[in-house]
């Protein structure tokens, strides 16, 4: 049985971004500035004669350097950064060949770097339902209802994005905030249905899909998950963090018999479809958590042909450690050839969501007091991982949403800095959306990456104080400014498909924290637009090792950026929401353009 796919709009186009790509990439040169230097950010750096590639004037560049420097105009050459200045300087730099951009007023700043998110997921969460934006049960059920309509008898629907905290009441019994299979099941008799909450951390199955995953009453709740169960004691559907790999499963047994050019074909349609998303959105580098070997290979042959979009930082996820300890040396890469691949980076996860109860708490859910999370790695597994990260010279990036969970992973963190006298490895904490006080300082003290998500919380504030409690929430839930003060590094980014992967979205959010009602969530928590904008610029890069490369415009380093139709730093709250992405040039290239 094949599984039924969503193109999200127009004409289903597969080779058509990576052979574009493959004819337009710019090489880069291999040089870039000794660690131990600062680039010059002067026209005075660079000879007429090296002849200017591009140059862009008339505008406002925030470089986002160590001075925080502003210039009116920038040249490239040979896909880096050769010289800012004013217009004059600049304009010296022009040779016959020179192409320009005339910004008219708007304001360059260096590209965005997704800090955390998803890449193949965000190609696959366009091949099938969309349900980020229902607010009501049956638009969920009318949703299948028209995917079911265009399938053949068997075809596995699959869909994502549902969070039954933005449902409506409509009288329905619910189970953990959701309703039994039944209208599900009744309007898709002979089609599996399987749908992936928001956070990706549950999933939603219909009769068909449960009787192929062998799930009934009699079913023992599998270890770190929760076959939610109504009064009766019958599954009602809803499936919570490891319950829900049985019905994976049985969709992937349901795919085996896939050719390896369907299975390739639907790799490309993802990366074209998530590239596309990225830099529409000013994403030039992109922190992926993370792939198989397999899929990370893929990436490799299309890194090796110049075939990727954007710039790829990815984690080695969903291997066992006894693979990762024969086989992570053979993947290791970072940004060879093109600097468009690295890999260098483990992901592992220690808990699970907070609007599933799955994130692993201190102290027991306000709202379930039945649970305080469900842990997802034992920490003998986790610090197996961390001696194999230390030993091929990786680095951790552990899942952590829980304060339990970051306690725990930075506990882990800490034996093995000290044990080894390891300093400076980068280590990140996921998310780290709920910590307990005495963990804030901890991260600058160990020198440990706090991943976060802007839009996250204000997405998830209207229910958070629901969870864990006003006080907790107060204190811990998404705690930029403590984190900051503490002289943490933050490292910003939307965790797509989880929430789109709007930057400006969520750079908006980190400064105003306004939630969809228009209140703040606890305000004095938001950035600095400055803090904000280096949360989503160099930090990002700091945190993969990159930033003598990426997050900054400074001479000798790669030309990424994006060109804003306003000043993110100057208009106010209501027009920054509004700021849109004019163009977004990779390597000096521009690769998107409204």
């Amino acid at each position: 049985m094949k599984n039924r796919f969503f193109p999200a709009s127009g004409p289903f186009r597969l080779f058509s971004l990576l052979g574009a790509l493959a004819l337009a990439t710019v090489a880069c040169s291999p040089t870039e500035p000794p660690q131990d230097e600062t680039p010059a950010t002067t026209a005075s750096s660079a000879t007429s004669d090296d002849g200017a590639d591009l140059i862009l004037t008339g505008g406002t560049i925030i470089t986002v350097d160590a001075d925080g420097s502003t210039a009116s105009a920038l040249a490239i050459r040979h896909g880096r950064i050769l010289a800012l200045g004013d217009e004059a300087e600049i304009a010296s730099l022009a040779g016959p060949a020179t192409q320009r951009i005339e910004l008219n007023g708007r304001t360059v700043i260096p590209g965005f770097i997704e800090g955390h998110g998803h890449f193949l997921g965000l190609g696959e969460s366009r091949l099938i339902l969309d349900l980020q934006a229902v607010t009501e049960f049956d638009e969920l059920i009318d949703q299948v209802a028209s995917a079911v309509a265009e399938a053949q008898p068997g075809e596995w629907i699959l869909g994502r994005g549902w969070h039954q905290e933005r449902w409506i009441d409509d009288g329905r019994a619910r189970f953990d905030g959701v309703p039994r299979h039944d209208d599900l099941s009744a309007i898709s008799p002979d089609n599996p249905v399987l749908l992936t909450h928001a956070s990706g951390h549950a999933s939603f199955a219909n009769a068909q899909a449960l009787a192929l995953a062998g799930i009934d009453r009699d079913t023992a709740d599998p270890e770190g998950g929760t076959i939610v169960r109504d009064d009766n004691g019958e599954a009602t559907g809803f499936l919570r963090q490891a319950a829900q790999l049985k019905a994976r499963r049985a969709h992937a047994d349901s795919e085996a018999d896939r050719t390896d050019e369907e299975i390739e074909a639907r790799f490309l349609r993802q990366v074209e479809l998530a590239g596309e998303e990225a830099l529409r959105h000013g994403i030039t580098s992109f922190h992926d958590q993370g792939a198989s070997f397999d899929e990370i290979e893929r990436l490799r042959r299309l890194s090796n042909a110049d075939q990727l979009p954007i710039r790829l930082h990815m984690a080695v996820r969903g291997e066992s450690n006894e693979a990762m300890a024969e086989r992570l040396a053979d993947f290791r890469q970072v940004g060879d050839g093109n600097d468009f691949l690295t890999v260098r980076a483990i992901k592992r996860q220690i808990d699970g969501a907070l609007g599933t109860h799955g994130a692993w708490m201190l102290a027991p859910y306000s709202d379930k007091p039945d649970t305080a999370g469900l842990p997802q790695t034992p920490i003998d597994s986790l610090r197996q991982t961390a001696e194999i990260a230390l030993a091929q010279g990786f680095q951790l990036n552990t899942h952590a949403i829980g304060d339990r969970g970051a306690r725990e992973a930075l506990d882990l963190y800490e034996a093995l800095f000290t044990e080894h006298e390891a300093s400076d490895l980068r280590w990140r904490i996921e998310h780290a959306q709920n910590l307990n006080p005495d963990e804030i300082p901890r991260f600058a003290e160990l020198g440990v990456i706090a991943s976060m998500q802007g839009i996250h919380a204000t997405s998830d504030g209207p229910w958070v104080p629901q969870r864990i409690g006003e006080e907790r929430a107060r204190r811990g839930a998404y705690v930029w400014r403590a984190l900051i003060d503490a002289e943490a590094v933050i490292c910003n980014g939307t965790d797509v498909p989880v929430e789109p992967i709007s930057a400006i979205a969520s750079y908006h959010a980190s400064v105003t924290r306004r939630m969809p009602n228009g209140e703040a969530f606890f305000p004095e928590q938001a950035m600095t637009r400055m803090e904000a904008l280096k949360s989503y610029t160099i930090n990002c890069a700091y945190a993969v090792f990159d930033e003598h490369r990426l997050g900054s415009l400074e001479v000798g380093k790669l030309a990424d950026l994006v060109v804003l139709d306003r000043n993110p730093l100057e208009v106010d709250d209501d027009a920054l929401a509004d700021t849109q992405v004019d163009m977004t040039l990779v390597g000096g290239e521009i690769r998107f353009q409204r």
